[in-house]
């Protein structure tokens, strides 16, 4: 992030000005190969949904299960040594940014439950809206909680069903019944793996196979939350798991149950604007095309004139280079982005505050000298990191700043796997677009509408999740848990 102007540092300041990312899950049924660091790759190319905490866990037959899980990133938690200790035929992985739950270790995923049928390993995507009240329900029945996670939770509540005399399927699906919320999980028993997704598919999770070396093997299938997960371990994706599916993985293939009684798909439109990686595919189409096209749609609605089109990079670059296109107006990179800075915890002196030390982003000054620019971003939350962008342009010699957003402007927090200010810290929400525009510093600011925004996807629109910018929420908010977040009136689309 850019630095503050004052050595004394709000605390809210020093959030990430964007929404902070869900998570990862990885799972792979294939007996023979290395699992643990099939894991490993497909987490590595699933860092961006979270940077807090990693975890592999294996099993072996004879219900032996291994776990290594830490605080960091992947390639920090994860060594050659360790990944030898987690032999198996079957892995689930996880890389975590908290929103039930505190960043801690102990938070970390996956998360183990013992059964009468062996230990299970969760990794969990999403957030359920009912997690004190099932954490309720567990204690009454002597339930001992490790963490103070939502997807501990989920991975008791299984635990419980199967104690009841429930195979691994009936009794993941009895406990899945229980739960209200998000949650995309991948499941490790030592008898086969499951992934499954809530009624509303509110986060993604897809279905791969691993290449088979001969005709008499047996398919090796890999669940991952996107499609760059199978891709950087050559799987082939097969299609996605369906909202309110259960998908159960065994030596003997997969067997498909659709355990939701009226699934309405609702996924998350923000999935397709910003946190899944640019080369991950949904609805047949690399999400780059999708943000070209909303890139598209931006110009359309908003143009200007002026020099150049920047981006702020990475999230905002293919609707940059697509406003651009519809625009006419040439692209350039305006700002160099440090990729090697990760989270920091050490502060600069106010003297390299004072000197404007940029550990994130770099201006090209001979780029923006006198230049007209358009900057394009995929989201402003609360705006901090903007009005700095803003400022590091214009003492680069830009002589106008011009701000093109390519979605609508967030209003709501989410409360289904993403981690958002209450709504009074949402710029948005408490500020017209001309007050916004005046606070950021910029000679004019638009969004993308959120009609523009749905239409771009070439889907139907009733499909997706878009409460953010409108707060209709598609899964009903406890009022206790609606109370912490939603203090303001509801937006108009």
């Amino acid at each position: 992030m850019l630095p503050d102007d004052t050595f004394s540092v709000d605390p809210a300041e020093q959030r990430p000005d964007k929404p902070e990312e869900a998570c990862g899950v990885f799972g792979v049924f294939a007996p023979g190969e290395p699992v643990a660091n099939l894991a490993y790759f497909g987490l590595f190319a699933l860092q961006h949904r979270g940077q807090e905490s990693a975890g592999i866990a294996t099993f072996e037959e004879g219900d032996v299960i291994h776990l290594h899980k830490d605080m960091g990133l992947v390639s920090q938690v994860f060594n050659e040594t360790k990944l030898k200790d987690l032999p198996g035929y079957l892995a689930i992985g996880h890389t975590r940014y908290s929103t039930t739950g505190s960043s801690r270790v102990v938070n970390a995923q996956p998360a183990l439950a013992k059964s009468r049928l062996g230990t299970l390993a969760l990794a969990h995507n999403g957030n359920l809206v009912n997690t004190s009240e099932l954490r309720a329900e567990l204690a009454e029945t002597n339930h001992d909680f490790i963490t103070t996670t939502d997807s501990e939770a989920i991975a008791l509540a299984i635990a419980e069903e199967v104690n009841r005399g429930n195979d691994w399927v009936k009794g993941a699906i009895n406990a899945f019944k229980r739960c209200q919320g998000a949650f995309s999980l991948a499941i490790g028993t030592p008898d086969g793996m499951i992934g499954t997704r809530d009624p509303n598919g509110v986060r993604p999770l897809v279905l791969g196979t691993l290449a088979q070396e001969s005709h008499d093997q047996p398919l090796r299938y890999v669940l991952a939350s996107e499609t760059c997960g199978l891709d950087i371990i050559g799987a082939d994706y097969v299609r996605d798991v369906q909202p309110g599916e259960l998908v159960w993985i065994t030596e003997n293939g997969i067997e498909s149950i659709m355990w939701a009684e009226q699934p309405v798909r609702k996924l998350c439109i923000f999935e397709m604007i910003y946190f899944a990686r640019p080369d991950s595919v949904m609805h047949d189409e690399t999400l780059y095309s999708y943000r070209l096209r909303i890139g598209r749609q931006l110009a359309t609605e908003s143009n200007v004139d002026a020099d150049i089109v920047i981006a702020v990079p990475d999230s905002g670059v293919p609707a940059a280079i697509g406003f651009s296109q519809t625009s006419g107006i040439p692209y350039a990179e305006g700002l160099i982005k440090n990729r090697y800075v990760g989270r920091t915890f050490i502060q600069p002196t106010q003297g390299m505050r004072e000197a404007g030390i940029r550990m994130k982003l770099n201006p090209l000054k001979d780029v923006l000298a006198g230049k007209r620019v358009i900057i394009v971003d995929d989201s402003i939350v609360r705006g901090t990191t903007s009005r700095k962008i803003v400022r590091t342009l214009r003492d680069a010699g830009a002589i106008e700043v011009h701000m093109r957003i390519s979605s609508p402007p967030v209003t709501h927090p989410c409360f289904y796997g993403i981690d958002t200010d209450s709504q009074d810290h949402l710029i948005a929400a408490t500020k017209s677009i001309e007050e916004i525009a005046k606070q950021i510093e910029v000679d004019s600011l638009q969004y993308l509408s959120w009609e523009g925004m749905l239409t771009a996807t070439r889907e139907n629109p009733e499909e997706f999740c878009s409460a953010c910018f409108t707060g209709d929420y598609p899964i009903a908010i406890p009022e206790t848990i609606k109370r912490s977040k939603l203090m303001l009136e509801k937006a108009a689309k």
